[in-house]
């Protein structure tokens, strides 16, 4: 057991150190740099902070720009292979996913929610196409069932 403890104090003496070492070396290694630099090296190292200072805006900018496309295109993909429905799904035979979303809820405007309402009418819409349809269904089902009854008094 003491080994074990004397083995885990090495290990922490060892950790120690070496941290030691490396902020020594990290702080001497920074004051260095800049205590040795020459005129020129300042003037190149302020046109470069200078530049990145001037230029991120633009790049950011350009960034989201690249990355608006991308989403527009992955929406557009998305938004066609939801439009997409199959004979089965206007018959019923296999039920569209349930909307989690409220329909009084109000949206913000973002590039993510560009065609919601669109998508809304038209899961609405479906909707009601089925309802009609499975209404239409169980009054024929209905009537024949009546048919059959008459049928059987009548008879």
């Amino acid at each position: 057991m003491s080994e074990l403890v004397d083995l885990v104090a090495h290990l922490f003496d060892s950790v120690n150190q070496l941290f030691n070492l490396v902020r020594e070396r990290f702080s001497h290694n920074v004051s260095e740099s800049f205590t040795s630099m020459t005129p020129k090296q300042w003037i190149r190292l302020v046109i470069i902070v200078g530049a990145y200072a001037l230029l991120r805006p633009y790049i950011i900018k350009m960034g989201a720009k690249f990355q608006e496309k991308q989403m527009e295109k992955q929406f557009k993909e998305e938004e066609e292979r939801q439009a997409e429905i199959s004979p089965n799904q206007l018959r019923g035979e296999i039920g569209l996913p349930e909307d989690s979303d409220d329909e009084d809820e109000q949206a913000e405007t973002t590039a993510s929610d560009w065609g919601k309402k669109a998508r809304k009418r038209q899961r609405n819409m479906i909707k009601k196409l089925l309802d009609a349809e499975e209404k239409r269904l169980q009054e024929l089902q209905e009537d024949e069932e009546d048919k059959d009854i008459e049928q059987y008094l009548v008879g």
